[in-house]
């Protein structure tokens, strides 16, 4: 016979006897289960001996086994007395010994308020089988005044029923009084019998019939101090504990309050400083501040220094106001499309033949972005919806400059946008840290409220970092002179009469527009721009501004409104992928 045909042959008798295991393994898994679900403690007999601090534990376990091969027993040792502590009950040197070959090893496991010890051996056991569990306690004595008195669920806890539980307890001394219960934890319900022997030296406690779970609790009153043992308590690791206040937590609340006080301290010299310098020096520095259309900002500062210095940040209006005074000043000219004629708005950015040696070095970083192409080649003209999605990372660039440049002109000591980052770098930092910090503390100890006080500072320092930067004194008396130009651009108003002509004043004005742009006046001042125009016989465009046909200064305000913030939004939008 072939080596193919025996294995054909031989196939089917090994299904067949692999159906037979597995059908006798199902059969057999409900039937043990059943067989050791039959399981019970025959006696669980204690003699407990109680002394020099400790009660030693001797309790006698008669089990009747069906299959299994150990038994496990559950003690409560710990209780929850109030929101923030827990008595707790120390059992040691546990062990467990035999006479007729029952399971002798043994496994405690803790698990909130309860300890699991298991005593299992190596093989299946049936029948009865004796096993001796023994150990130490020490926390079952409660002091009562004039009495010790000894409480311990002695008995029971079996995951399989008891049918008679008994205990013994003795201390060498007198007994003053004994007590006990039957059922679960805290049952009021008396057990079957208790009494003391006749010396009054032991009690001797019984119960027939505990359920699975249920306990034999014993009392027993012993004179005050003749036990050594005492009640033990531990403070519980909760919310209220952790959160705590005591001495550690008291003292890193109060350095935090010492700490926000120095801070705050610190930003009134810096930032206090500013508001005196321009109350006191309004009059001094580059020039004096005059009323009326003679008013002039200060010497040399251009609109986008203006915003840098006002709020310590170099804006993307600041941007555009810098734009404005370019074309202002020659550099560029604005041309608005015909509207009609390309069906959208937009405005053509155009270089004019003007040197570029009296530009700052922000201004010419600018005007090379605006007139550079995509492949580096430098353009003459670019359209302003040609720099949506394409002038981000140059916008940084410019800013950069923005932030060099006020440091250069010894307006900051250091640049804002650097001071204000190390800050909040370092507020964030320990901002994490605390968090951290508290979790572990929260959870290992009572001194949470230091972490928290370590985010609480954090935070502070994060947030206040945007307040460091702080304007030299030079700075602050450009401010104040800002201050006081600002004003007068925001009244908005065209003087009546004068010796300038109504071109002259266009061109005066015109050069005041990019700082009314910084202001958030352009609306106003563009009027201003506007009426002066009106006034000149046949102004239809400005030298800086041209409109489409049939377009005149008298819709130069809503041309420079809609034009400012269609470039703000332009040079800042970020091409999405």
């Amino acid at each position: 016979m072939s080596a193919l045909a025996a294995l054909r042959r031989v196939r089917p008798v090994m299904a067949a006897v692999t159906a037979a295991a597995l059908l006798s393994l199902t059969m057999a898994t409900p039937a043990a289960a059943a067989r050791r679900a039959s399981e019970r403690v025959l006696e669980d007999r204690v003699v407990m001996t109680v002394g020099n601090g400790v009660a030693h534990v001797r309790e006698t376990i008669v089990y009747e086994f069906a299959g299994g091969d150990g038994f496990a027993r559950t003690f409560v040792t710990r209780a929850h007395e109030s929101a923030t502590r827990d008595r707790v009950y120390r059992m040691t040197n546990v062990r467990a010994s035999s006479p007729d070959g029952g399971p002798t090893r043994v496994t405690a496991t803790r698990e909130g308020t309860r300890t699991t010890v298991e005593v299992s051996g190596p093989d299946e056991l049936t029948g009865r089988r004796t096993v001796v569990l023994e150990y130490d306690l020490r926390g079952a004595v409660t002091r009562l005044g004039a009495a010790d008195e000894l409480s311990w669920p002695v008995a029971g806890g079996f995951r399989v029923p008891v049918e008679t539980a008994s205990a013994t307890v003795g201390g060498g001394t007198m007994i003053r009084n004994v007590n006990c219960f039957a059922g679960p934890i805290g049952s009021t319900v008396g057990c079957t019998q208790f009494y003391m022997n006749h010396a009054h030296t032991q009690g001797i406690y019984s119960q027939e019939k505990l359920l699975r779970g249920e306990y034999l609790t014993v009392v027993a009153g012993f004179p005050a101090g003749a036990t050594g043992d005492h009640a033990r308590y531990e403070r519980r690791q909760t919310m209220a504990t952790a959160f705590s206040v005591n001495a550690v937590t008291a003292s890193a609340l109060l350095g935090l309050l010492v700490l926000l006080g120095g801070g705050v301290a610190v930003l009134y010299l810096l930032r206090g400083r500013d508001a005196r310098v321009v109350g006191k020096r309004a009059a001094e520095g580059d020039h004096a501040p005059v009323a009326g259309a003679e008013f002039e900002p200060p010497d040399g500062v251009r609109p986008g220094q203006i915003g840098t210095l006002i709020d310590e940040q170099a804006d993307v209006i600041d941007v555009t106001a810098t734009i404005v005074d370019l074309a202002v000043r020659g550099y560029l000219l604005i041309e608005e499309e015909d509207r009609a004629a390309t069906g959208r708005l937009d405005w053509t950015l155009r270089r004019l033949d003007r040197p570029v040696v009296d530009l700052l070095p922000y201004e010419r970083i600018l005007l090379d972005a605006l007139l550079t192409g995509r492949d580096g080649t430098a353009r003459d003209a670019v359209k302003l919806s040609e720099l949506g999605g394409t002038f981000a990372t140059k916008l940084a660039q410019v800013r950069a400059a923005m932030y060099d440049d006020v440091v250069r002109q010894g307006w900051f000591a250091r640049r804002p946008d650097t001071v204000r980052s190390r800050w909040t770098i370092a507020g964030l930092a320990l901002t994490v840290l605390g968090i951290g910090g508290t979790v572990a503390l929260a959870l290992t100890t009572e001194w949470a409220l230091a972490g928290l006080a370590v985010i609480i500072a954090g935070a502070a320092l994060a947030y206040g970092g945007q307040y460091m930067p702080a304007k030299t004194a030079r700075g602050s008396t450009v401010l104040a002179h800002t201050i006081g130009f600002r004003t007068y651009l925001e009244r908005g108003e065209l003087p009546e009469g004068g010796e300038l002509a109504s071109p002259q004043k266009i061109a005066l004005f015109s050069r005041f527009l990019p700082y009314a742009v910084v202001f958030d006046v352009v609306e106003r001042w563009a009027g201003t721009v506007e009426d002066a125009g009106e006034r000149a016989e046949g102004a239809d465009n400005l030298y800086w501004y041209e409109g489409p046909a049939e377009w005149d200064l008298s819709k130069f305000a809503e041309s420079m409104r809609t034009f400012t913030l269609t470039t703000s939004g332009s040079i800042s939008q970020s091409r999405g992928l």
